[in-house]
């Protein structure tokens, strides 16, 4: 192999080193040689070293013809590989022979080694740019023109794959050329919408494709050509020609509807047609346009009068297909233990303080189908079209529900589906129904088909509020019981997809109800901890989320000595059965949350085990971040921030009942190590315990507060700012509350955290609903403690603040908040003068002012500026106030 070093321009490869490689490469792909893989890795890696391997493998791809296409395409990969880390520090001439062979495979034969080639050849240009490799453009051209099919189709190919992979480079000027390379590409893209051959079409027209978000001048210029292809490819025999077509229209509408406003009407008939399409990854395709339609804002009444055939379409389509994977799934007996992919990955929500989390908690990953997607676009319509849908609508769905026979069960199953599909956007139309939509599903939920029986728990959770606002009645408190009785009958389904329905479907319902579940505890109860003791893995998950919000939902009513007998000893069995390091105690540590901010004190003769557990989990896992091997497990953020969690809960229950177990602990250095952690949700969860603790037990806080001060006020800083929204709410909050704890304590880090606080108010726009309150809830608190400090500077934010305190909820965070506004006022009475106004629509903002206090200090406040101000200037200022705001302030005798 020593030959290897050798490089020249005409380089050449020795044989001897080219049979040597192509044994190698024949090893690591034949499925006969298992056992020496790793071998045949570390050898390959061994000649990496030499300058000229990767010469080798572009002549094995591009010039061994007598070796098989497996062997030439394994080479081509293992190049890709290579030329992603190295090519940048290659000498300029194997740079050049790489490159040289590469373009040789644009016309070989062989599909297989063009495709390959492209690969590479859109790595290549990934990392030099068009710039870097000018021939390349030159050939591509010469290909795409030579009317030579393997030399067009692999020209084709590589720039399909430099238009997905780096579009901008083909949409940008290059030194040397007279014209973006984009605006020479795509006349020649057009021409092939009309090539016999199927698989330029497709490249052609999903390269054009990609440049719909880009729209660069050119395409823009061309629009009406690039429309007129599509109309032509519309109608194509090849079924992923069809697909790329339906996803032009879908692409369009919604980057730039206006350029199908004229041609609207031709594109919903297609759109129809090939929604019934018999490929269904094109009827797919079709289906996604509709929602896309009602998403752009489109005039409906473009749509209204093709729905009398656009809903039969979708409801045909929302019958499960015969190659679903759910109906496989749907056979499956409870008594079948789990796979290991059946359990699919649950994210734990880090805790959050406010009235709007701006993380998307739906952690389960579905797979997109045709059923899917029809019943998606049907809950759209009915949310921009109301109840018009329901003529049409509602007889195909009696006629489907009327056959009776074992065949029709998937056309029975797709019209439960789209009733509860519409049971939002037509509610209107469908509540004078309800008894009835009622009255049929309950029958339903014991079908002998699971996909209804599961379907069936879906939909009559979508009704959950209209079914809870009717139990004021006797009716409706009979149907009620129905319900609730109904989904715990499923719960208990020897079916695992209906478990798994019925389970959820309950728990939508148990947010709704709330405090309505109180006298049926016991019968819920013994039904969830009876599915407890039966459910595999998977499902146990969904029995946690039950438990959990059932605890949520009726509060301190669950602590009674009876509903505790059945709650706990299933819970405590599995707690003592599971090790620290089994991720199957996530959801565990999720519902104890609950349960604990449920029981209140009530949870006291439990906690001191789970207490201390959750320092130990913490403690392993920190010490597993820096040493996994001393500490017996494998680092997991996930277990820190479900056992934060569950001690911010234990907080929020125990009170100050938390102090005797934290002052015996090492939870403050903890705490603050989590504060300081790289993973945005264990700062998160972090700083809401920090809150937490500073509510119930500052005292222990206080040794190391400078330093959690100091944490907390860096997560407020405009860099860190962006990067994790929910981090810096938390914190903000924490400042607070530890603010009106410490008192004078929290003066040296003040400011710091008011020139923080102030860019967050006057740039509200677009920022998080709860930090923007959030930040006035604290800035008050600081101005109510320390207000000789904070009066200083209080003209630059007095308007913002106001702004902000007026969109706050009554509460008594909000009367913290405006005792800092009254304690500035009277520190620095000439500071707020110009934002008087504001001040007094934050005032009347209020509904009522439940503490006296409060209620004092705010007129007079008000009474004093009226004074000062005399008459004439005073009623000058309520003259520019709003009828509405003047009124709500006469409470206040001013």
């Amino acid at each position: 192999m020593a030959a290897m070093l050798a490089s020249s321009p005409s380089w050449q490869p020795q044989e001897e080193g080219l049979q040597e490689i192509c044994g190698l490469l024949e090893r690591q792909i034949s499925p006969s040689f298992t056992s020496d893989k790793s071998q045949i890795w570390q050898q390959l890696q061994h000649y990496s070293q030499f300058p000229d391997f990767n010469n080798y493998l572009a002549f094995i791809l591009s010039r061994a013809d007598g070796k098989p296409t497996e062997i030439r395409q394994a080479a081509g990969l293992l190049l890709k590989n290579n030329l992603r880390s190295s090519f940048k520090t290659m000498v300029a001439a194997n740079q050049q022979y790489i490159k040289a062979e590469l373009l040789h495979c644009l016309g070989s034969p062989d599909r297989h080694i063009r495709t390959t080639a492209g690969t590479i050849i859109s790595v290549i240009v990934q990392l030099v740019g068009v710039a870097g490799w000018l021939e390349l453009l030159h050939a591509l051209l010469t290909c795409l023109d030579s009317n030579e099919l393997n030399h067009m189709e692999g020209a084709m190919d590589a720039l399909s794959k430099i238009c997905e992979d780096i579009p901008q480079v083909l949409d940008s000027d290059i030194p040397g050329m007279t014209e973006r390379p984009i605006n020479v590409f795509l006349p020649r893209f057009f021409k092939f919408f009309q090539s016999p051959h199927v698989l330029l079409r497709k490249l052609a027209l999903g390269s054009v494709n990609q440049y719909l978000m880009l729209m660069p001048s050119f395409l823009y210029m061309s629009m009406d050509q690039y429309l007129q292809g599509l109309f032509i490819l519309a109608n194509d025999p090849a079924p992923e020609v069809r697909k790329l077509v339906c996803e032009s229209f879908v692409q369009l509408i919604e980057v730039n509807p206006s350029f199908l406003e004229p041609h609207l009407r031709n594109v919903i008939e297609f759109m129809l047609q090939v929604n019934k399409d018999s490929d269904d990854e094109v009827a797919l395709e079709a289906c996604e346009f509709w929602s896309a339609y009602c998403d752009a804002q489109l005039p409906p009444e473009n749509l209204r009068e093709f729905l009398p055939h656009l809903i039969p379409i979708l409801l045909s389509n929302m019958a499960y297909a015969a190659d679903d994977e759910s109906l496989a799934e749907a056979e499956e007996d409870e008594s079948v233990p789990d796979r290991e992919q059946d359990l699919k990955p649950r994210f734990h929500s880090s805790r959050f303080h406010g009235s709007e989390n701006v993380e998307d908690d739906d952690d389960v990953v579905n797979v997109w189908n045709l059923r899917k997607c029809s019943a998606a676009a049907l809950d759209i319509l009915s949310n921009v079209f109301g109840d018009d849908i329901l003529p049409t609508l509602m007889p195909l769905i009696q006629t489907k529900l009327s056959n009776n026979d074992d065949q029709s069960w998937k056309g029975r199953e797709a019209a439960v589906l789209a009733i509860g599909a519409v049971a939002e956007g037509c509610i209107n139309g469908l509540y004078p129904l309800l008894s009835e939509i009622v009255a049929f599903l309950i029958p339903s939920l014991d079908d002998k088909f699971p996909l209804i029986r599961s379907i069936s728990c879906w939909t009559l959770s979508r009704f959950s509020k209209f079914i809870v606002q009717d139990i004021g009645h006797q009716k409706g408190n009979e149907q009620f019981e129905k319900v609730l009785m109904g989904l715990l009958r499923r719960i208990l389904d020897t079916n695992k997809r209906v478990q798994e329905a019925a389970c959820s479907a309950f728990a939508t319902l148990e947010e709704e109800a709330a405090e309505e579940l109180a006298p049926r505890l016991e019968i819920i109860l013994q039904h969830l901890m009876c599915a407890f003791g039966k459910y595999q893995r998977r499902n146990l998950r969904i029995v946690y989320d039950a438990i959990g919000t059932l605890a949520d939902a009726v509060g301190a009513e669950l602590n009674q000595p009876a509903y505790l007998e059945i709650l706990m000893p299933p819970l405590i069995a599995k707690w003592q059965q599971l090790s620290n390091s089994d991720k199957d105690i996530f959801p565990l540590l999720g519902c104890l949350t609950s349960i604990a901010q449920a029981l209140g004190p009530g949870f006291s003769q439990f906690a001191e085990p789970v207490f201390q557990r959750c320092i130990n989990i913490i403690q392993a896992q920190q010490l597993a971040k820096v040493n996994p091997a001393s500490a017996g497990v494998e680092y997991d953020k996930e277990f820190i921030v479900c056992s934060v969690d569950l001690l911010s809960g234990l907080a929020e229950g125990l009170g100050s009942g938390i102090e005797s177990l934290v002052s015996q602990s090492s939870l403050r250095d903890l705490v603050l190590q989590c504060c300081i952690d790289d993973a945005p949700d264990v700062r998160q969860s972090a700083f809401a315990l920090l809150g937490d603790l500073a509510r119930v037990c500052p005292i222990h806080l206080h040794p190391r507060l400078s330093e959690f001060l100091e944490v907390a006020a860096k997560q407020l800083d405009g860099p860190r700012l962006k990067d994790s929204i929910s981090v810096a709410n938390n914190a903000c909050w924490a400042i607070g509350e530890l603010a009106i704890k410490v008192r004078q304590d929290i003066s040296p880090i003040v400011m710091t955290v008011v020139s923080c606080l102030v860019p967050i108010l006057q740039h509200a726009e677009g920022l998080n609903k709860s930090l923007i309150e959030n930040s006035a809830i604290t800035l008050g608190r600081l101005a109510w403690v320390c207000p000789e400090i904070v009066s200083v500077h209080m003209e630059h934010f007095m308007q913002s603040w106001c702004n902000a305190l007026a969109m706050l909820r009554d509460d008594i965070e909000k009367e913290e908040a405006f005792r800092g506004l009254c304690a500035l006022v009277r520190t620095n009475p000439t500071g707020a003068l110009s934002s008087l106004s504001f001040m007094c629509k934050a005032t009347a903002s209020w509904h009522e002012i439940r503490s006296q206090d409060v209620h004092n200090e705010v007129s007079q406040v008000l009474q004093g500026y009226k004074q000062m101000l005399g008459n004439g200037a005073w009623e000058q200022c309520m003259s520019i106030l709003e009828p509405q705001v003047r009124e709500k302030l006469s409470k206040y005798q001013i």
